[in-house]
């Protein structure tokens, strides 16, 4: 078996196997090992946004390498196009600048895409151990990582108006990347038909009547990923409320047993 070779006659890809859930695991725990960092000095937090980046930016450009030898590279699907293609630079360049304004976009259009992705991989038949099957969970879980990190690690969060800002981005992208499937003949972002393999949009609709439901599907992607900073703000507001009842309270009576010459 030639690990690199477009020929593979290993085993392959299955979802929810145990190399997919290896890979998962894998994931999560090198997110749970960095978020240990959390309140490290401002050079070993520049040590590691500089360390993703380079591994993110190195597998990619090996990526177009290994399609570029075999001659399997095309305008058609190596273009960066697809969301998780434009995270990995995106990505890149918010943890080099930590700009709140990229992170923004890349927290619900850039993380829902390579979660999405994860979830159920489109890797035909590479599976455990090719190339194509590491190179694929590195990058969709680095994109992860660089949103996690400015999260946990430089203390950023999505607000109200980065969630409607992040629905914009995604229509206006759509749009273009749309256009740009038509000229080309090409699929990016799945605009023009459904992926080969299993996946949440199997759920929706033949095309162009998915399309629509593909922002019904960012709308609630978007809604759960905030939902917890929401719910968090609304605690927190209450408590803050209930404080400040209970100081006036406080005050109340205290004044209360002074008129009364307690």
């Amino acid at each position: 078996m030639d690990l690199f070779s477009v020929e593979w006659s290993g085993a392959p890809f299955v979802l929810l196997s145990t190399s997919h859930l290896t890979a998962l695991a894998a994931i999560v725990a090198l997110n749970l090992w960095l978020s240990r960092f959390r309140h490290s000095s401002e050079r070993v937090k520049r040590r590691i946004r500089y360390g993703i980046v380079a591994v993110l930016w190195t597998n990619e450009v090996i990526w177009h390498t290994w399609m570029m030898r075999l001659g399997t590279w095309n305008l058609q699907h190596a273009l960066p196009l697809e969301l998780c293609s434009i995270f990995v630079w995106g990505g890149g360049i918010m943890l080099l600048t930590r700009s709140r304004r990229v992170y923004e976009i890349a927290y619900f259009l850039g993380a829902a895409g390579a979660l999405q992705a994860l979830a159920t991989p489109d890797l035909g038949v590479y599976g455990f151990p090719h190339y194509r099957y590491f190179a694929f969970f590195l990058s969709h879980g680095l994109i992860v990582t660089t949103v996690a990190w400015m999260t946990y690690g430089e203390g950023m969060r999505p607000t109200r108006r980065s969630y409607v800002r992040s629905l914009i981005a995604g229509v206006v992208l759509m749009v273009a990347v749309l256009g740009i499937d038509e000229a080309l003949g090409a699929n990016y972002m799945f605009l023009a038909h459904k992926p080969e393999t299993a996946s949440m949009l199997d759920m929706l609709p033949a095309w162009p009547a998915y399309l629509p439901g593909l922002f019904v599907v960012g709308i609630v992607m978007f809604a759960v990923m905030y939902a917890p900073w929401e719910v968090a703000d609304r605690v927190r507001a209450h408590k803050n409320r209930r404080g400040e009842v209970a100081v006036g309270d406080a005050r109340g009576a205290a004044r209360t047993h002074t008129l009364s010459g307690g």
